[in-house]
Parts: structure tokens; C-alpha cells; sequence
């Protein structure tokens, strides 16, 4: 397989799109498709070919890429792309989908043919178009070879983490701390309301100091200003809320933290914050 290997990328949404872009910057060729393709469009002017459906873009292409929101997404689009999937190809599977999602994607690989690598990212929108995403990899160190110009061009480092799946399991890891540190960030905001004290004194209190951390400033900050940019929205928090839920109950380990998490979510995006930063979860927090 050559050493600057075609792609054929398939979701063009909030983490796909500049993950794209920064392909492209990197000299490599990228074939796009979106379940919406408007999203896709803006690419062309970058150097991306469009994609009239997902067995066009992965045709002829050394390695494939899933950037999409959700397990059924995944495994749809890859069932339209069968007709052009080989076993000379490798399936990045980029998307968090949780374990069984998972597992059932390296089964329909194994069916289809192409070598899976299972390789969720941790970042968001900031580190997606800055190209620093971290690539949780797991997969046969043969089809993570062919994967590395990929992971090079879209992230700061790549952590191999074992076999297909365990990247995955650490995602979920990962996100069960993005989510307890936002959620008890807006409940620390909201007790300090309620106790009669602006939330800037807690911030204060703790900045510098051992109980200090950039995420609360980032986070923090958006509730403050009561505005949520989108760089991960509400209904996708929610969405890796319940994915953390179900593997800690499959794995026999208490989570509340991600319990409540997806409660506070979910009465935000039932307040109408659903496609807002998760930031928005302080409106599940205050939300009555």
C-alpha cells in the first residue's frame, strides 16, 4: 500500500469536516460522502472529490474512514459502501458507538472483508480543525501501519492500545471523566446561585491550585456567559452518556456520575439545547 494512501471519508459533520481539511493539508487524497451532502459540498474547494454514495467513495480507495454519530449510522453507510470494499482495504472506525456497537461493526468488517482498526479520538471541535486530535487505536499493528499517515495528519499522537475494541473501551473511559467534571462544574455553579454567591468566586477560589483544571475554565466559562458554540453538542453528550452507562452495567461497575450526566443532558435538550455545546447541560442543572 503506498506511504500517502487514498481515503475515502465517509461523515463530514462537526468532527469529520476539519478532519478532512487537515488530510488535505497533508497532501493526501480524500474522497468524501454525508448522509447530508451539503455538508460535503464546502470540501470540493479544499481538493476533496464528492461522493455520489458511500460504495463511489470507498471504490479504489486504500483506507476508509467512519466519522458518524451513532452505531446504526455506521453500519448502514458501510453496507452501502460493500460493493466497493476489499480485503486490500482498512475500515477506520472512528465513530463512538459503545462496546457492543463495537463489536458488532469488527463482525460486519470480518463478513465484508476490509482489516478493522477501531480508533475513537478524544477532542472536540478546537482540536479537530487544529489537527491535535489524540487516536485511541486498537487493531493489528499491520493495519494500524497503513492507518498512520491518516492519524498523523489529524492528530498530535497515536496511543495503540491493543486489540480491535479496546480503543473504544478507553474512549468510553475518557468520556466518563469529560462528563463527571461537567456536570460537577454546573452543579458547583448552580449550588453557588443558590447559596447567593456568583459562581466566579468558586472559580477563584480554585484557580491555581491543585483542584484546578483547564476543562473547568473552557466549560465553565460558557456558563458563565450563559453561550454554548458548539464544538460537542448535548444530544452526542447524551448519546456517550448512555454508552458509558451501559459498559459500566456490563461490566458490573457503579457509574453514577454518567447517570446523572445523562439526566442533566437530556432535560437540556428537552429545554431545546439539544444541538448546543454540552456546556448546555447547566440548563438540565437549572432547568426546572
Amino acid at each position: 500500500m503506498p506511504s500517502t494512501p487514498v481515503v475515502a471519508f465517509l461523515g463530514t459533520g462537526t468532527m469529520g469536516a476539519p478532519m478532512v481539511s487537515n488530510l488535505l493539508r497533508a497532501g493526501l487524497t480524500v474522497r468524501v460522502w454525508n448522509r447530508t451532502a451539503e455538508k460535503a459540498r464546502p470540501l470540493a474547494d479544499e481538493g476533496a472529490e464528492l461522493a455520489a454514495d458511500p460504495a463511489d467513495a470507498v471504490r479504489g480507495a486504500d483506507v476508509v474512514v467512519t466519522m458518524l454519530d451513532a452505531a446504526d449510522a455506521v453500519r448502514q453507510t458501510i453496507a452501502a459502501a460493500a460493493p466497493g470494499l476489499s480485503t486490500e482495504q482498512v475500515w477506520i472506525q472512528a465513530s463512538t458507538v459503545g462496546v457492543a456497537g463495537t463489536q458488532g461493526l469488527i463482525e460486519l468488517a470480518g463478513d465484508l472483508g476490509p482489516r478493522f482498526v477501531d480508533a475513537p479520538v478524544l477532542g472536540t471541535l478546537g482540536p479537530a480543525q487544529d489537527g491535535t486530535l489524540v487516536i485511541l487505536a486498537s487493531g493489528a499493528d499491520d493495519a494500524i501501519d497503513v492507518a498512520q499517515p491518516v492519524f498523523d495528519a489529524v492528530g498530535s499522537r497515536t496511543m495503540r492500545v491493543g486489540a480491535a475494541g479496546a480503543g473504544t473501551r478507553l474512549k468510553l473511559v475518557a468520556n466518563s471523566w469529560v462528563l463527571a467534571v461537567t456536570a460537577a462544574t454546573a452543579e458547583a455553579f448552580a449550588l453557588a446561585q443558590g447559596l447567593d454567591l456568583d459562581p466566579r468566586l468558586f472559580v477563584e477560589a480554585v484557580s491555581g491550585g491543585p483542584l484546578d483544571l483547564p476543562y473547568l475554565h473552557v466549560k465553565g466559562q460558557s456558563m458563565l456567559d450563559d453561550a454554548y458554540p458548539t464544538a460537542f453538542s448535548v444530544k452526542n453528550a447524551l448519546k456517550d452518556a448512555r454508552l458509558v452507562g451501559d459498559a459500566a452495567g456490563e461490566a458490573g461497575v457503579r457509574n453514577g456520575i454518567a447517570a446523572v450526566a445523562a439526566e442533566h443532558l437530556d432535560r437540556a435538550a428537552q429545554a431545546g439545547h439539544g444541538e448546543d455545546d454540552m456546556a448546555a447541560l447547566f440548563k438540565g442543572v437549572t432547568h426546572d
